[in-house]
């Protein structure tokens, strides 16, 4: 996705639509809530979950966050529909959207767990690198699609990726546009641990409520001593990321690769790349 100016909101949009909100003790709990998409993100998620992470933040009641998915996937990435129409006229961006959110996640202060429940497509992947702690159920799997949809690397992955799982292997994750089964996730270090579907949420929970047993500002000062190294680096990622999402968003291969997603066929890059 293209990063821009996150707008400030002038009042707070009901979000319930789209984004469940549960608190567990001090855990609190983000359920991407639009399962008949997959958890696609549209403005409205994108805009729901910015918002409830600076509300924990903020909040000295909650001392954890876990971000997980309604239905049988956690997140198909961003809306195709919504990328496609981003290109016309008509589009109504959201008030934080897509960059608000991973300035939101950039900069949460307090553990943020992942429990990826099913698929994880574009964002529902790269999120993975603003999270403290990624726990996965042995039938999820992640899928970085950047380059079969004629773009590039969103949300500082190309730095954070490389970091987590070393050069190559963020090579193929990132290039080669191929799922990633969740043992090969946990092998290459981008889930901490595999659980059963079964026993996800109360495996990701138990260490939750351990870590929310622990003085908020002891766990907050210990995870800025850990991530501030990054943080030049991170920003740095998501300014070249964004200049190449620019280049390449609406060029003939993007256009070519949303067409065919629309159209239910593969892709014909081959065409595209010998008219130069």
């Amino acid at each position: 996705m293209t990063e821009g100016n996150t707008a400030q909101a002038s009042s707070t949009p009901d979000t319930s639509s789209v984004l469940h909100v549960a608190t567990e003790g001090r855990v609190r709990v983000l359920t991407l809530n639009r399962p008949q998409a997959r958890n696609a993100f549209n403005e409205a998620l994108y805009d729901a979950v910015a918002i409830e992470l600076a509300a924990a933040g903020a909040d000295r009641s909650v001392a954890v966050v876990v971000i997980t998915g309604a239905g049988e996937a956690f997140s198909a990435g961003t809306d195709l529909f919504e990328m496609a129409a981003r290109m016309t006229d008509g589009f109504t961006p959201g008030e934080h959207g897509f960059p608000g959110m991973i300035d939101r996640m950039a900069a949460f202060p307090k553990p943020l767990i992942l429990a990826i429940n099913g698929l994880g497509v574009g964002i529902g992947a790269t999120m993975v690198g603003f999270a403290d702690l990624v726990f996965m159920s042995s039938n999820a799997r992640l899928r970085c699609p950047f380059t079969s949809l004629a773009v590039a690397p969103e949300a500082a992955s190309s730095f954070t990726f490389p970091r987590l799982v070393g050069r190559q292997n963020a090579t193929w994750a990132l290039l080669s546009s191929e799922w990633l089964s969740a043992d090969e996730c946990a092998q290459m270090g981008l889930a901490w641990k595999v659980c059963s579907p079964e026993t996800l949420m109360d495996e990701t929970m138990r260490h939750a409520q351990v870590l929310a047993t622990k003085p908020i500002d002891s766990l907050v000062e210990s995870k800025a001593a850990i991530i501030a190294p990054l943080a030049a680096e991170i920003e740095a990622a998501r300014q070249r990321e964004n200049g190449a999402f620019q280049r390449l968003m609406g060029k003939p291969a993007n256009l070519e690769a949303l067409a065919a997603f629309a159209e239910r066929r593969p892709p014909d890059f081959a065409a595209i790349d010998a008219a130069g």
